[in-house]
């Protein structure tokens, strides 16, 4: 399937420099990689029930969203236990360690991927189920 995507330059140029530099054969094969695993990392959080311990770390804007996301932070404070924020020029990186209901982990994630100042969203499962 063919399919076209606007993509600012300068992310089209770090992604074709990333890929030549592991040695991947063409852009298609690692835009292909690059779905694979998006869809891993998201089938991941999507399929896991019950507690979990997880680390959940986002970059974004201060000043355009903050108020908002302290906001949404204290909705969730039933499964955040401790964040931590650090300035990187005019972008902030906030972590933020969880631990509840993989639910209540999943919906956190997915308000704050819906701020439109908040850059990017990883979350690494550290422990999931009974141990």
């Amino acid at each position: 399937m063919r399919t076209s995507f606007n993509v600012p330059d300068d992310l089209v140029d770090e992604f074709d420099r990333t890929w030549r530099e592991e040695g991947i054969e063409n852009r298609s094969r690692a835009v292909r990689e690059a779905m694979r695993e998006f869809v891993e990392s998201h089938s991941r959080l999507e399929d896991t029930t019950g507690e979990v311990v997880a680390l959940v770390g986002f970059d974004y804007r201060h000043h355009e969203v903050i108020r908002e996301l302290h906001g949404a932070q204290h909705e969730y404070q039933d499964v955040i236990l401790n964040t931590s924020h650090t300035h990187q020029g005019e972008w902030c990186l906030e972590s933020l360690f969880c631990r509840g209901d993989a639910e209540r982990v999943r919906q956190l994630t997915y308000r704050l991927r819906d701020f439109d100042a908040v850059r990017r969203v990883k979350v690494m499962l550290i422990r999931d189920g009974p141990d």
